[in-house]
């Protein structure tokens, strides 16, 4: 039960890369074409239904944590793990957090237009008309709006313990109440197979062998050989003795 081992998650991540590349193309749009007479009323609309109306409907149903808004991984082929997971995806405060990205599109498409015209010469529209740069940008707001929301919904899931995961609903959420309480977009196609992480073992006690008794065994040996060597030669010694006494008084 370690979320860990689900790639998608990892894979979600990356929209933290794609981010800053989506809101270069949307300033390079915008570049297209000259403000019109009331400049802040289009930034306003544009927003509204590029990031503004996304986002309600973001809070009402979160994006699919197992979907990348063009594939996603069928509903009947999902794990037990990734039906838990998207129980636990977006709770009060990941929805917060997720629509703050719509408060800070705001500013940041206000920032861009305002300096579009720096980059008019290398714009892909550009020449076009006011129109067609905000009809194109307000789909590219929405895209940004998705991965925001699933960046903090992935990095709220890699987060969570396993206990918790554990402890979450048996079965996790049901395919019926997925596809209801979620926006799952795109075509079936995901079968990803989970990640093999390496498991922590405990550390083994260190054993070191006991010395070898052989060494101390010897004196031993030793001593028993020198007393049996002992008590063999003693009688010969005495008899010698005895024969020597016997010639010095033969001699005297």
């Amino acid at each position: 039960m370690n979320p860990r081992s689900e790639p998608l998650l990892w894979i979600q991540l990356l929209g933290l890369a794609a981010l800053p590349a989506e809101l270069l193309l949307a300033f390079l749009l915008l570049a297209g074409a000259d403000p019109g007479p009331l400049p802040g009323l289009e930034r306003l609309l544009c927003w509204s239904l590029g990031a503004l109306l996304p986002a309600v409907l973001f809070w009402r149903q979160p994006p699919d944590v197992w979907s990348v808004l063009v594939v996603q991984i069928p509903l009947q082929g999902r794990r037990e793990l990734q039906r838990r997971l998207s129980a636990l995806q977006a709770p009060l405060a990941v929805k917060v957090v997720g629509a703050a990205g719509t408060v800070l599109l705001l500013a940041l498409v206000w920032l861009m237009d305002d300096r579009a015209g720096l980059a008019m010469a290398v714009s892909p529209l550009a020449g076009s008309s006011r129109l067609v740069t905000l009809l194109l940008t307000i789909p590219l707001l929405a895209v940004c709006l998705w991965q925001w929301q699933q960046l903090c919904q992935s990095a709220w899931l890699l987060s969570r313990p396993e206990a918790l995961v554990a402890c979450a609903a048996p079965g996790g959420l049901s395919l019926e109440a997925t596809a209801r309480e979620r926006l799952c977009l795109g075509l079936p196609l995901l079968l990803p197979e989970p990640l093999l992480l390496a498991e922590l073992l405990p550390a083994q006690p260190l054993v070191i062998p006991a010395p070898a008794t052989s060494s101390s065994s010897s004196p031993t040996t030793t001593s028993i050989t020198a007393s049996e060597v002992d008590s063999a030669i003693a009688p010969e010694q005495h008899a010698e003795e005895e024969q020597g006494s016997a010639l010095d008084d033969q001699v005297s």
